[in-house]
């Protein structure tokens, strides 16, 4: 299989310098809330794909013989299954499997337990997948923080798709939030093994401090933790996780802790947590760090995520109304017209938009967002986020975590419900596929986000404005919410961390201008020389690139973060130099399929 760059074989690392010795006195602390459950998976259930190769990916998710009490067997495929598909372009298309990545079945291990900070009050997952081909001489490991508030295999994509073939280990973690759904009317959550349980009959996933009311409590928004601000205490955590089942896993007979090369790799949060991981690894836990269109921020530069969500969310509807976003994807979705207008009277009314009709409505918020550093690739790339109602999602998750808000007590009057589609209550069996299917920030699943809304033409403006006002407000809970969003800042690494970042210049979730540019600024004017790969027609979300007239636009952004996984453990093997900072040569891909010469190598 052809790969981006030349394959680096396992067998020369031995001869290369080992990592610092001082790790075992360095490793975050933390403690296991449950027993480590040990499973094996092999044959027809390995450790990259539950046995589905890529055939099985790309098809529907795989079938529950019961589907009201799914095995932990059959929940780990279809988590797998979601998670391969939640992130990564597997269409015709695409080019995966072909001209990047690819699926072999691995056997091998698993090791997975809940675990705790010190001063936390609610667990994080951590999983380790050990493949039978583990290379013990020359020992590799790569903690993989999950993206977005996926569950625990939610980098699996990426790290686990390049690093098991090679022989490298992966530990995950969800980073204290995750799909272990909270039923506070059934009193039920999440087992370690994926299957629900009763409150008290069993450990689980998240349990909230109270079920005094009813609906569904979220680990991310209702743990009362704030987890965002410890995501690089949960990476460096699970670092310690993977070398101590390294060492039980009997592999050999000395520990892991001193000679393994330890890489952080992740995806959007995940690529926020292992940036904010290197900022925290004073003492050289880490060997390096990839990270793919980060959710990052640094005190005094760029835009914190909560910002640019509420300005977006007020703002994208009226301004993508333009003329110029006509031929946009997703920008003229008939259903979206009347409430998007109606956007654009509710702004003039509040007097954030100038104009006496629509069309100079749209074009006084869009000018708007151009003064806040909003680039015009990223708004047209931004009209599926807010067709997608993503926005919403997003602010009302996150504005609970900040202010640290249990389920019955969100900010703006939103709380989750266990609705179908339909409006009716979830069935068990949707209950049942919550852990599996789910991706951590309703709706979806069988959860819906309600609240937040009234009868009016425009009827989410009063949740969003409320939204936005704890950000630009001086209430109590908007100076509190900003507290808890300036714990989230992340400090610049030590000097000579290898630091490789790659960002789509179209990414309309986190934009370039807010993340990955000011972040990259950041480490330069304090010494430090971070490889930075910009990447034109590249967005947030491959999954995406298979939707009709979306991806012709754009090419995948996954095999970005293959080669650069490829070129840091060049460096780290042999002493190859770092790849330089560049902006990639691109071409969208149209409607024919992904070839090599897209991708401006």
């Amino acid at each position: 299989m052809r790969r981006l760059l030349p394959i680096l074989l396992l067998a020369p690392l031995a001869a290369c310098a080992p990592p610092s010795s001082t790790r075992p006195d360095a490793m975050t602390e933390f403690h296991l809330a449950s027993d480590v459950r040990e499973t094996t998976h092999r044959g027809n259930d390995d450790l990259l794909s539950a046995g589905l190769g890529l055939d099985g990916l790309r098809a529907k998710a795989p079938a529950f013989a019961d589907p009201a009490a799914p095995t932990p067997a059959e929940l780990r495929r279809r988590a797998i299954h979601a998670n391969w598909n939640g992130i990564a372009d597997l269409g015709p298309l695409g080019g995966y499997g072909t001209l990047y990545g690819g699926v072999p079945a691995v056997p091998g291990r698993e090791f997975s337990a809940f675990a705790i900070l010190p001063d936390a009050k609610a667990p994080f997952r951590v999983l380790v997948q050990v493949p039978d081909a583990f290379d013990a001489s020359a020992p590799c490991l790569l903690v993989a923080p999950a993206s977005g508030s996926r569950g625990v295999y939610g980098a699996i994509a990426l790290a686990g798709a390049w690093g098991l073939p090679r022989g490298c280990a992966v530990v995950y973690t969800d980073k204290g939030a995750g799909t272990g759904y909270y039923d506070l009317d059934a009193h039920t959550g999440v087992a370690l093994d994926g299957t629900r349980a009763t409150r008290g009959a069993a450990m689980l996933e998240f349990e909230p401090a109270t079920s005094a009311t009813s609906g569904i409590a979220v680990k991310h928004a209702h743990s009362g933790d704030n987890p965002e601000a410890d995501w690089g205490r949960h990476v460096l955590a699970a670092a310690n996780f993977g070398l101590r089942m390294l060492d039980r896993a009997g592999i050999r007979n000395r520990p892991f802790a001193h000679d393994t090369r330890v890489i952080a790799v992740g995806v959007s949060n995940g690529g926020g947590a292992a940036l904010q991981a290197a900022g925290l690894d004073d003492a050289g836990v880490l060997s390096g760090v990839v990270a793919l269109e980060p959710n990052v921020h640094v005190a005094g530069h760029g835009r914190a995520l909560y910002d640019y969500v509420t300005e977006a969310a007020l703002l994208l509807p009226c301004a993508l109304l333009d003329a110029r976003f006509d031929a946009t994807p997703f920008a003229r979705l008939p259903a979206a017209q009347p409430a998007w207008r109606a956007r654009c009277a509710s702004l003039r009314e509040a007097g954030l938009v100038a104009g006496a009709d629509v069309a100079a409505q749209a074009a006084s918020a869009l000018e708007r967002l151009r003064a806040g550093g909003w680039e015009e690739a990223t708004i047209a790339t931004a009209a599926s986020t807010t067709a997608f109602d993503l926005w919403r999602a997003v602010g009302a998750t996150y504005a609970s975590a900040y202010l640290r808000a249990s389920a019955g007590a969100m900010p703006c009057g939103f709380h989750f419900a266990a609705l179908g589609a339909d409006g009716k209550p979830a069935d068990a069996a949707t209950r049942a596929a919550w852990w599996s299917d789910a991706s951590g920030i309703p709706p979806g699943a069988g959860v819906a986000l309600l609240g937040g809304t009234d009868a009016s033409p425009d009827p989410t403006w009063s949740g969003l404005d409320c939204l936005r006002r704890l950000w630009t407000g001086d209430s109590v809970d908007a100076r509190a919410l900003r507290t808890g969003v300036a714990a989230t800042a992340a400090k610049i690494p030590r000097a000579g961390l290898p630091i490789l970042v790659a960002q789509g210049e179209g990414d309309g979730l986190l934009p370039i201008t807010f993340s990955g540019t000011p972040y990259v600024q950041a480490l330069e004017t304090a010494g430090r020389a971070p490889t930075y790969w910009r990447v034109p027609h590249a967005q947030h979300f491959d999954a995406f690139l298979g939707l009709p007239g979306f991806g012709d636009r754009h090419v995948p952004l996954m095999p970005y973060g293959y080669a650069l996984l490829d070129a840091l453990w060049a460096h780290l093997a042999t002493g190859a130099p770092l790849p330089a900072t560049r902006r990639l040569d691109t071409k969208p891909r149209g409607t024919t399929a992904l070839d090599r010469g897209m991708l401006g190598f």
